[in-house]
């Protein structure tokens, strides 16, 4: 029996998966109100360009904010790594200001 293969996703920086390029995604928990959060954004990659957020507590998912490369990204930079990157950690940041001031929901 073969080795099951690694998991690409643990490694920094961009992961290759057959033609799909993606990136390393955020995480983080946060307490507000006594509650803890934890808010996960990824990037769908190339071959479906979005930066995805969701906020999860005890385990479900209360919200998703799906962001298209196009709202964020200008022609140019849709092939930038670090401009990938960028956006992601950009909205990532967005959602925990949103989620500690309140605003979120």
């Amino acid at each position: 029996m073969a080795a099951p293969e690694p998991d690409r996703r643990s490694k920094p920086g961009p992961a290759q998966w057959g033609t799909r390029l993606v990136q390393k995604g955020f995480n983080s928990d946060v307490m507000y109100r006594g509650l803890t959060f934890h808010v996960q954004t990824e990037d769908w990659g190339r071959d479906n360009p979005f930066l995805v957020s969701r906020v999860y507590q005890a385990g479900a998912v209360i919200k998703s904010v799906k962001t298209p490369y196009s709202e964020v990204l200008s022609r140019l930079q849709l092939r930038d790594p670090e401009a990938i990157r960028l956006a992601m950690r950009e909205q990532h940041q967005q959602i925990l200001d949103l989620l500690v001031s309140g605003q979120l929901f």
